[in-house]
């Protein structure tokens, strides 16, 4: 393991990281902020090196030769941008092709980079440490689809199991005849015997033609959020797309919007797959992790105390730092409205709220750079969409419904489809009342946490009392006061009372 690629919170680094894999070679800078991780390149070529191995147990001449014009490139972004630390990892394809060490030899004697080609077991546990990188509650079984091989490993309450390797990748499934879905559910069938241990309710799918796939199944149920990364799947539900994916020709996949020839090939093998798990394993949902073995290489690296962070917390943190102005307003915000949240039903559950309001808080300044104009949608937008971990789909729309309250948005948002679709009318209700309480806190005190901690908010009596320390009420308590209390009482269903604390 290399040396700790932080050695304090807040020194953001660069990092690279290159996978070899049986299908695709990729190149992923990262910018790291303490425990805020932020792609910002990204580049693959579907090279096939393991197109031929189940047949000649060699790589593909052809793929071989893409995969090194391919590093080539990548060597000299690495070059320009001189990261902190690069990993090279190669995974199933080069592990167990005869010439694979001399394609090692080869891309070392050209490009400099030096691949670490990982064993079974590692790349196991590098796909289950990626996984936790995201979704650090996981509970459950990772399963990592790679072009040759099909790596799961168990997951209890965010500690990494046993893994194993299985021959399931769609080039391990190729054998040179004509598809034929039944043949090969017999084959899959067959070659996941030893899977019997891995038995789980959830299945954390890694892996590019399960993104694919999901792709696919939320242009079929017409899901109106297209990200993928903790995006749900019910196994019920999904065994539907698999099965259509695997009876529809290459030439229709071929067709249908952003599947390019080359994935097209290896969908319906992916979806035989999964078909398979979800019998196998008894599975009841599956949750995609756009985060795997490259993700698991830089957390292992990450300082403990880093890594141990929430990646959601440290996400909105570096998201909300980046465009607004008060470095301590989120933690003065979230003292100020705990004792008005804790007032309010649970949405999700205590703990969860706890977190999700911190997090709100941590994004209360995101609008303070952006055009007053378009201040709401905007900020909306970004909470929504932004690539932070550690969220649910139903967590984004719940903090951007909150953000959106906090900008004075209507009940309604600026996506009332997507949002109506993830939350509950509760989550909805409870997300609009903790923005209008971090949108009073702002306004009471101009942002100012030490203007803040001269007022207090509470609940008594079915009423939301506001209060000023003694000689504050006058620069505290004024008509934009009483209009957002106002606001924020009757969300909550309470009258208001203002007072006066002299």
């Amino acid at each position: 393991m290399p040396e700790a690629l932080l050695s304090a919170i807040g020194a953001p680094r660069d990092v690279a990281a290159i996978d070899i894999g049986s299908n695709s070679v990729r190149l992923v800078l990262y910018r790291l902020e303490g425990r805020a991780i932020w792609t910002v390149f990204n580049e693959k070529v579907l090279a096939g090196l393991g197109r031929d191995l189940a047949v000649t147990g060699r790589l593909s001449v052809e793929g071989a030769a893409q995969a090194l014009t391919a590093l080539k490139r990548f060597a000299a972004v690495i070059d320009g941008v001189r990261p902190a630390h690069t990993f090279v990892a190669a995974t199933a394809a080069v592990r167990e092709a005869g010439d694979g060490p001399d394609f090692c030899d080869r891309v070392a004697a050209e490009t400099g980079l030096r691949i670490r080609v990982l064993s079974g077991e590692e790349e196991a546990r590098y796909a289950a440490l990626g996984v936790l990188a995201g979704i650090p509650k996981a509970d459950g079984v990772v399963g990592d689809l790679g072009g040759s091989s099909l790596e799961l490993v168990r997951l209890n309450d965010g500690k990494v199991g046993h893994g194993i390797t299985l021959p399931l990748g769609p080039f391990a499934l190729a054998d040179g005849r004509e598809f034929d879905a039944d043949r090969l559910r017999e084959t899959i069938a067959d070659r996941l015997t030893p899977a019997h241990d891995y038995g789980a309710e959830t299945l954390y799918a890694v892996g590019g033609a399960w993104r694919t796939l999901a792709q696919v199944h939320m242009g079929v149920s017409d899901y109106p959020l297209r990200i993928v990364h903790q995006f749900e799947m019910d196994a019920g539900e999904v065994l539907g797309t698999a099965r259509l994916i695997a009876r529809s020709s290459r030439a229709s996949l071929e067709k249908w919007p952003g599947l390019s020839r080359k994935r097209a090939e290896t969908l319906p093998h992916g979806a035989l797959v999964l078909e398979g798990l979800i019998e196998r394993l008894g599975l009841k949902r599956i949750v995609l992790s756009a985060w795997g073995v490259r993700e698991g290489l830089l957390y292992e690296a990450l300082e403990p105390e880093i890594a141990s962070a929430d990646p959601l917390l440290a996400g909105c943190s570096a998201l909300g730092a980046r465009q607004g102005i008060s470095p301590t307003l989120p933690g003065a915000l979230n003292g100020w409205i705990a004792p008005l949240m804790a007032a309010m039903p649970p949405v999700f559950d205590r703990a969860r709220d706890a977190v999700l309001a911190d997090a709100a808080c941590r994004l209360a300044d995101l609008g303070a750079r952006l055009h007053p104009d378009h201040r709401t949608v905007l900020a909306f937008d970004q909470v929504l969409r932004a690539p932070v971990p550690g969220q649910t789909h139903a967590e984004r729309a719940y903090l951007a419904a909150a953000v959106n309250a906090r900008y004075g948005g209507s009940a309604s948002t600026p996506e009332p489809t997507t949002v109506a679709r993830l939350l509950n009318e509760e989550q909805r209700q409870g997300a609009r009342v903790l923005g209008l309480a971090i949108r009073l806190a702002c306004d009471l005190s101009g942002r100012s946490p030490q203007l803040l901690v001269n007022a207090r908010a509470g609940v008594a009596g079915g009423t939301l009392v506001l209060t000023a320390a003694a000689g504050y009420a006058d620069v505290l308590l004024g008509e934009q006061t009483r209009r957002r209390g106002k606001a924020l009482a009757e969300a909550m269903g309470l009258k208001l009372d203002i007072r006066s604390g002299d």
